[in-house]
């Protein structure tokens, strides 16, 4: 398995709702596409330290977990996937990082 896990961080601060529903759609897109095992998102536990962040501070991190390189690839492409991207942009502008790994232990 393949983990395909997303650091999100909204410009400006985005309602505990808004936030709800993003992670929401985010993973109907990847459910509905057939290429993800799992999916889990969990919001970001602010600190003190994230002042001190020196890229951004995280809004959420969330992981698709994909059999291989070749679903992973097609997530990419999943329909409806740059429609969500477009949508939420507009509303929120956001910056996203990703690391594609191997299972943590």
């Amino acid at each position: 398995m393949i983990n395909h896990t997303m650091i999100v961080s909204f410009d400006d601060a985005i309602p505990d709702s808004e936030l709800d529903q993003y992670l929401k759609d985010i993973e109907q897109v990847m459910r509905d596409s057939g290429t993800i095992q799992t999916f889990a998102a969990k919001r970001h536990i602010r600190v003190a330290a994230d002042d001190h962040s020196p890229v951004f501070v995280a809004s959420a991190v969330v992981r698709l977990g994909l059999a291989d390189v070749a679903a992973l690839n097609a997530s990419f492409a999943a329909p409806g996937a740059m429609e969500l991207i477009k949508r939420w942009q507009a509303k929120y502008p956001y910056r996203v990082v990703w690391v594609n790994h191997e299972e943590l232990v």
